[in-house]
Order: C-alpha cells, then sequence, then structure tokens
C-alpha cells in the first residue's frame, strides 16, 4: 500500500517556489491588463503546470532512471518528423499536427528537459575525472548536445537551437572539462563565426542582427525604450501607460512585456523583478554547488543557466543591447510551452533533492510513497 512519508517535507526546497510565485502572479496581472482573454489561458496553463508538477514530484525518478534515454530519442524522433512532416509558419518549418484534436506542437520546446535530464543521465553514469573529460568523453557527450542543435537551427529556430547549445556545453564546463578542451573550442569559435554568419545565416537572421548593429534600433527596439524610457522611478497607472494601453508597443505580453513591466512599475519594480530572478539563479547555483550528487547538480545548474539565458537575451533586446529574437521572459512571459518547460524542471528537481535519501522500501518492507 502506498503511503506518505511526512518527513519529505524537511527535504523540499521551498524557497524556489516562494521565488516563483510573484513571477506568476506578478506576470499575470500584467497580462489581464493588456489582454484580458489572454490572462484566462494563462491561468489554465499554470493550472495545468500545477497538476504537472505534482505528478512528476512523485514520480520515482531514480528508479525509473533507464527510461530517459527513451524520452531524449522520442524527442530527436519528434525532430525528424518535423523535417518530413511538419508545416510552416511565416517561414520557419517547426510545428506538427497532432492527430484527432486539431492541434499542433513544436518538439523544439520539449527537447530542453529531455536533453538535461540526457546529460544528468549520462553524467551520473561516468563522473568526470579528476582534470576533466578528455576528449572521448566530451565528444560523446558533445553528439546528445549536437544532434538536437543542429534539427532545431535546420527549421530554421537558431534561438532555440543555440540556448540549447549554451545549456549543453554550459554544464559539460561547468562539470569538467580538460581545458585545452576548451582552449581548443573558443579557437574554433572565434575562426569559424564570420563563416557561419556569412553562409549558413538566413537573411532575416543577417537583418536582425543588422539592426541591432545600426545607429537607429528598429521600430520594435524604440517603442520598447520608450516604454521604459517612460516609465520613472515608480511606473505609471494603467491609463498612462500608453505604449501598452495604444498598442505602440508591439508584443508586450510576450517578447516585449519587460518594457511593460518597467512602464507600469516604473524602475524600482524592474529591480523587484531582475532581484527575484537574481535570487533563484543563485540559490539553484548553490544547490549545484553543495551537491554530490550530479543528477541534482546537472538539473539545477541547467535551469539556472536557462533562466539566465533567457532573462538576459528577452531584456537586452528590450533596451537595444541584443538582437530582437523570440526569447520569453522565464516564467512570466505570455505562453504555455515555456512555462510548462521550467516546471517540469522544477518538478523534476524537486524530485530529486527531495527523495534522494529515500529508498523504494521502507523498513516494515512495504512500498513507501516514492
Amino acid at each position: 500500500m502506498w503511503r506518505f512519508d511526512k518527513s519529505i517535507l524537511s527535504q523540499f526546497d521551498f524557497l524556489s517556489i516562494i521565488l516563483i510565485i510573484p513571477l506568476v502572479i506578478i506576470s499575470n496581472w500584467l497580462i489581464g491588463e493588456a489582454v484580458p482573454a489572454l490572462a484566462q489561458k494563462q491561468v489554465a496553463y499554470v493550472t495545468i503546470a500545477f497538476i504537472t508538477f505534482l505528478i512528476i514530484f512523485i514520480l520515482p525518478i531514480r528508479r525509473m532512471s533507464w527510461i530517459i534515454p527513451f524520452i531524449y530519442w522520442a524527442n530527436i524522433a519528434l525532430l525528424f518528423a518535423v523535417e518530413f512532416f511538419g508545416h510552416s509558419r511565416l517561414g520557419a518549418q517547426r510545428w506538427i499536427d497532432i492527430p484527432f484534436i486539431n492541434a499542433t506542437m513544436q518538439p523544439s520546446e520539449f527537447v530542453k528537459p529531455a536533453l538535461i535530464l540526457m546529460l544528468a543521465y549520462l553524467i551520473h553514469k561516468s563522473p568526470p575525472p579528476l582534470h576533466g573529460y578528455r576528449l572521448k568523453e566530451f565528444l560523446k557527450l558533445s553528439f546528445y548536445i549536437l544532434l538536437p542543435f543542429v534539427l532545431i537551427a535546420k527549421e530554421p529556430d537558431l534561438g532555440t537551437a543555440m540556448v540549447l547549445l549554451l545549456i549543453g556545453f554550459g554544464v559539460l564546463f561547468y562539470v569538467g572539462v580538460y581545458w585545452k578542451i576548451l582552449a581548443t573550442i573558443a579557437t574554433i569559435v572565434l575562426l569559424f563565426s564570420p563563416i557561419a554568419y556569412k553562409f549558413l545565416l538566413h537573411d532575416y537572421q543577417k537583418e536582425r542582427i543588422t539592426d541591432f548593429l545600426s545607429e537607429k534600433p528598429s521600430y520594435h527596439v524604440q517603442q520598447s525604450i520608450i516604454a521604459i524610457g517612460s516609465g520613472g522611478w515608480l511606473g505609471k497607472d494603467k491609463e498612462d501607460a500608453t505604449q501598452t494601453q495604444m498598442k505602440f508597443l508591439p508584443i508586450a505580453t510576450s517578447d516585449f512585456i519587460f518594457a511593460f513591466v518597467v512602464e507600469r512599475t516604473g524602475f524600482l519594480g524592474a529591480l523587484l523583478l531582475i532581484s527575484i530572478y537574481a535570487l533563484l539563479i543563485l540559490h539553484l547555483l548553490s544547490l549545484s554547488i553543495f551537491n554530490k550528487d550530479y543528477y541534482i547538480k546537472v538539473v539545477t545548474v541547467s535551469i539556472s543557466f536557462m533562466i539566465f539565458i533567457y532573462m538576459g537575451v528577452n531584456i537586452s533586446m528590450t533596451i537595444g543591447y541584443a538582437p530582437v529574437v523570440g526569447v520569453p521572459l522565464p516564467m512570466f512571459s505570455y505562453g504555455g510551452s515555456s512555462f510548462l518547460n521550467f516546471i517540469v524542471l522544477f518538478a523534476v528537481m524537486q524530485n530529486l533533492i527531495t527523495f534522494r535519501y529515500k529508498d523504494m522500501y521502507d523498513k516494515s518492507g512495504k512500498k513507501s510513497f516514492v
């Protein structure tokens, strides 16, 4: 008989949940101001994510670790399906139809947690030696990162592909790679970047970089900077937030939601939001640094890298310091896929941390809750 062991609450990481809750509340408030109908959908996404969190949290993930390679390869199969059976929107072939329910899915979104779990599984099975992974092991792990990167970049979805690449190799260098490998990769990237720009990037991707480097920012970024600059210290009332209310600020609930935050809450509101992210990132890094379990180490550092990359790119593009790409503000921008991805990863992390000292069987020989 399954039973719940109350002692697991002593291991549960409450701080990460406490830091996520204000992100969800403030996000829904702002989305409701801009487009009330989207706020209702966002509540539905949050509800689905909460149910998913509970389901994943109670699974015996360590006991089921053998299934992780199947999850990874299933996601790779979906990326191949996009190549052969996907349909295009706005010049990009990223979606496949879900039979019988008249809906679509974007497999590149689901690859992120699958890759992180796969890296945790492989690194746990073969931890790095004293001076880091040598070439053979490094190439083996790199294959699992580069395969989805190539398939997603080909769609094309360079933003998502680059996030995967940065997270994957960030994790490898964090856990330990021989220094000569790092130096070689840095040299290759510097030499290969001009060639990649000239021959591999699509015209619209080059245009985004050109707009970023030009003296005058694009229309989207201009309106974003106006919204941010007009917010002042404490922000504007809803009726006075003209950039959002009069629809000058494009995509105010997703890509440029940070500009909306600053227009409504001012510099202090932006500082509070960035501080929440900074505390969450530092907390996750502390969990990773002070934990010798490679499952926990890889998952926590991956989530922290992911939040940092998403937050850094999103905020930078709204103020004109990065090219405009479709990278959401983590757990804040409107949308279900990105939010669900983060919640799935947090559920896995909470499971690994909370049950790391538990066995499948209790002292009486009966099955426990986990």
